[in-house]
Formats: C-alpha cells, sequence, structure tokens
C-alpha cells in the first residue's frame, strides 16, 4: 500500500504556521544513509519530486519558506520530523513535552522506534514545548493523544468567519486510516503499550469532531488525503 504523507499550511494571526515536516530528504536520496535509516525492506520512503517537498510544495502555493513563522510536529517518526533542518534555528517547533523527552531519553535505539535523531536532536531548534492541550496559534490547539508515540498530539484547527467559518480536527497519527476511525480499531504502531489502548484516543477526536461539526481526518489515508487536497484547493484558492 502506497500512503501519503501529508502536511497542512496555515495561514494565522501570527503568520503561516506548518503542521508536520515530511522525511529528511537527505537520508532518503543518498544510497548509504539510506540504507543506514531505512533499512526494512517492506518500509521504502518515496518523494514527490527532485527537490525539497516543502520548498516545492509551498511554491505551487505561492508561499516562500522564509515567510513560515512556525512550526508544529505530532510527533517525532522521521516521515513527520524529518524536515526540520529546513527550520531549525529559524522559528519555533511545538510539539508535546512528552515527546521532547522520550526523543532525547539517553540510551534508546531510537531508530528502533522509527525516530532518527539527526532529525531532531538539534541546538538550533526553538522548541516550543506544551503539556497536554494548548493554543499554539489563534485557532490552533493541540489536542494529546498519546499512544502511537508517548507524546503524540493531533490538531484542531477552527476557521476564521473571513473564510467561512467551520474547521477540521486533524488526527495525524492517532488514526492512520479512515477504518481505525469508523471501525475503532487499534493503530498498527505504538511504544510500550498495548494497541488496544489506542482506540480511547480515537474515540476522544471523534467526540470532539462530533461536538464542533467538523471532519475528523485520519493520518496516512490514500483515498481521504487527495479528496481533501482538492477540496481545500476548492476553498481556499489554492
Amino acid at each position: 500500500m502506497r500512503e501519503p504523507v501529508p502536511g497542512v499550511l496555515l495561514e494565522t494571526d501570527g503568520g503561516w504556521l506548518l503542521l508536520d515536516t515530511g522525511f529528511n530528504t537527505a537520508l532518503v536520496r543518498d544510497p548509504w544513509l539510506y540504507k543506514r535509516y531505512f533499512p526494512a525492506v517492506d518500509y521504502r520512503p518515496v518523494l514527490p519530486g527532485p527537490g525539497e517537498p516543502i520548498e516545492e510544495g509551498l511554491a505551487a502555493v505561492g508561499v516562500d519558506i522564509d515567510d513560515i513563522h512556525g512550526v508544529a510536529l505530532s510527533h517525532l517518526h522521521h516521515d513527520h520530523a524529518g524536515g526540520l533542518k529546513l527550520f531549525a534555528g529559524r522559528v519555533p517547533v511545538h510539539m508535546q513535552q512528552r515527546e521532547f523527552d522520550f526523543g532525547m531519553a539517553p540510551g534508546y535505539d531510537m531508530e528502533r522506534y522509527a525516530l532518527n535523531k539527526v532529525d531532531y536532536d538539534d541546538p538550533r531548534i526553538e522548541w516550543q514545548l506544551t503539556d497536554g492541550e494548548g493554543q499554539i496559534a489563534p485557532g490552533v490547539t493541540v489536542i494529546p493523544t498519546y499512544g502511537h508515540t508517548p507524546g503524540h498530539q493531533s490538531f484542531l484547527v477552527e476557521l476564521d468567519s473571513s473564510v467561512g467559518g467551520g474547521g477540521f480536527v486533524f488526527a495525524f497519527d492517532a488514526a492512520d486510516l479512515t477504518e481505525n476511525i469508523e471501525q475503532e480499531l487499534p493503530i498498527g504502531g505504538v511504544v510500550g503499550i498495548d494497541p488496544r489502548e489506542t482506540v480511547e484516543p480515537i474515540r476522544r477526536l471523534k467526540k470532539l469532531a462530533r461536538d464542533k461539526g467538523y471532519p475528523l481526518i485520519p493520518g496516512h489515508d490514500p483515498h481521504v488525503w487527495p479528496a481533501m487536497t482538492e477540496a481545500f484547493a476548492d476553498k481556499f484558492g489554492a
């Protein structure tokens, strides 16, 4: 199965905010680094083009990378934190304190858990850490959904009335696929817990989305994201 690795670009009162950053392209393109960091034959990162996907994606919607004023990570897995190299020393990076503590803990083989310290263990990164739920920008609230990783977070995004109001709940890897949401199935990857414990965060996200009247968007669904990308382009003209 081929799955998308999405990022979400939000225009807030404080400037452009990017949710998640994809892969570290240097580790994917260099054959020796690829063997070092992606040794499993059943997991193959695929890049969409010859350049940096973030730069190319931003350029496609007329946004310069220098216009990004902040980044927020759902978690530190290599398909979500790899693009931090583009932002280290430039903008604040929002994440859960629990995820930071896990990622920086000494004595663990983080690559076993699909975390590459080379992506995020950088003294230039300006971390903005949240302990639990909190607003990180106007209309953007982080929702702790621990389980996939010890400090995973999802996002509640509420739109301004100038663009029609409403909003979205982005599960990211708290729910990979639509079936995780609709059938309340445990997600595939966890760290140190029984996978069945990941159902409770899914139920919380479903209730939040239901109470708000917003769609709940899974993290890697190959059917949902192409349709959502078209819907975003139609709604916001990008």
